[in-house]
């Protein structure tokens, strides 16, 4: 595969982690007598993780693991840092192609690859790192997304889901499917920037395990027309000190 092409899948691929962007698609309707609020859908998904408590009681998380990326051989390694209240990096070091970094200090994003280098995440794609990397994320939905609609059921991966449509105030609606019987969050639908345009892409989160009192998914499986990858993590610390300047632009030398 020519390089440029690799560069282009895997900034995409890192990218999705931190901005992935929903759309709509058509959701059976749910059975009148059995459908739930969309308060009681969230306040179950923010039990199932484990309770509001628990996961107040976190300040930081640091996970470790693999990244898959169909057209690259071999996996690479992966690791993420996340601090309260909306700080992220992610790093992926692909031996047949070099270390990409991906980080949100809590209001500029940046990206650093080989061949290109160090850039500013600007645009659409710095509004959903915004969206996607506060720490509270999964009890703060309400507040990052104004304006939530209960669509209906659909069926994922043979479990029967609630699908939510969630619309910030500064981007398209987004799908989130809830487990009806687990209440987790277990996939998104969405479409996404591609290496040729804005493509249609599933993110299911899967292997759900219980870290410090909270519920973490081990399994992150992405895939869109042009390529699929996979995180498979195989530690998580939390509130481990992480100093803020990790989270900061590089300075060029």
């Amino acid at each position: 595969m020519p390089n440029l092409l690799k560069r282009d899948i895997l900034s995409v691929a890192c990218l999705v982690v931190f901005t992935a962007s929903l759309i709509p698609v058509a959701a059976q309707n749910a059975p009148e007598s059995a459908t739930p609020s969309v308060d009681e859908i969230l306040d179950k998904h923010v039990q199932a993780l484990g309770g509001r408590v628990a996961i107040e009681k976190l300040t930081s998380r640091v996970s470790k693991g693999t990244f898959e990326l169909d057209q690259m051989p071999g996996p690479a390694a992966e690791e993420i840092y996340q601090k309260a209240p909306n700080k992220q990096l992610m790093i992926t070091d692909a031996p047949s192609f070099g270390v990409v970094r991906f980080g949100f200090n809590g209001s500029a994003g940046w990206q650093e690859m080989p061949p290109t280098g160090l850039q500013d995440v600007t645009g659409s794609q710095l509004a959903a790192m915004k969206r996607n990397t506060p720490f509270y994320r999964d009890i703060m939905l309400k507040e990052i997304y104004p304006q939530m609609v209960l669509k209906g059921q659909e069926n994922v991966d043979g479990r029967n889901t609630y699908v939510i449509e969630a619309t910030p105030a500064d981007g398209s609606a987004e799908l989130l499917y809830f487990d009806v019987d687990s209440g987790l969050l277990v996939r998104t639908r969405a479409e996404t920037e591609g290496p040729t345009g804005k493509v249609m892409a599933d993110t299911t989160l899967d292997d759900f395990r219980e870290v410090d009192g909270v519920k973490i998914p081990f399994t992150i499986r992405h895939s869109q027309p042009a390529f699929g990858f996979v995180i498979k993590l195989t530690e998580v610390e939390h509130n481990v000190p992480i100093d803020d300047a990790k989270f900061d632009k590089p300075t060029t030398p």
